[in-house]
């Protein structure tokens, strides 16, 4: 009997640290692993990491370069999501082909537009299943960088 209770203890704690998000592993590409060849289930469609502005002229992309070890409130409501800190956004100029690029630290442009304007507005809590290859599924994009765009860094 005790065995039963032991062995079950160790299976709850085994399917515990199999369902902890590694944040490591979310922010590695498939060319950081070093294998050219992708499984099928790791393939992203480029399409769906990219978003457009209004007019349809430029493009973004964004990548995860950092994110907070900081545990989410409920787990349970929400699913498995990460507070991401550090993002690199990239956005081409599809007439001229002009890439931009620029690293935002999320977190410090969220403090200070509640400094300076006395709210935020950015969401950083992204669920896992929406960073693919280390880079933000483009419906994602308007909560990442809205108070950047509200500050004016980016304008897009």
């Amino acid at each position: 009997m005790i065995n039963d209770v032991m062995d079950e203890d160790n299976l709850a704690e085994d399917k515990i640290k199999a369902n902890e998000p590694h944040s490591k592993s979310l922010l590695e590409t498939s060319e950081s692993k070093g294998n050219s060849r992708i499984i099928f289930e790791e393939f992203t469609d480029e399409r769906t990491l990219i978003s457009y502005d209004v007019f349809g002229k430029k493009q973004m992309k964004i990548k995860v370069l950092e994110v907070s070890d900081e545990n989410p409130p409920s787990k349970w409501k929400f699913g498995d999501r990460v507070k991401v800190s550090k993002i690199l956004v990239t956005i081409k100029h599809l007439t001229s082909q002009e890439i931009e690029e620029g690293e935002f630290d999320i977190e410090a442009i969220e403090r200070e537009l509640a400094e300076k304007r006395h709210y935020t507005s950015t969401n950083r809590w992204i669920p896992t299943t929406d960073i693919k290859n280390g880079y933000v599924v483009g419906s994602r994009h308007t909560t990442l960088i809205s108070d950047a765009s509200a500050l004016d860094y980016i304008v897009f």
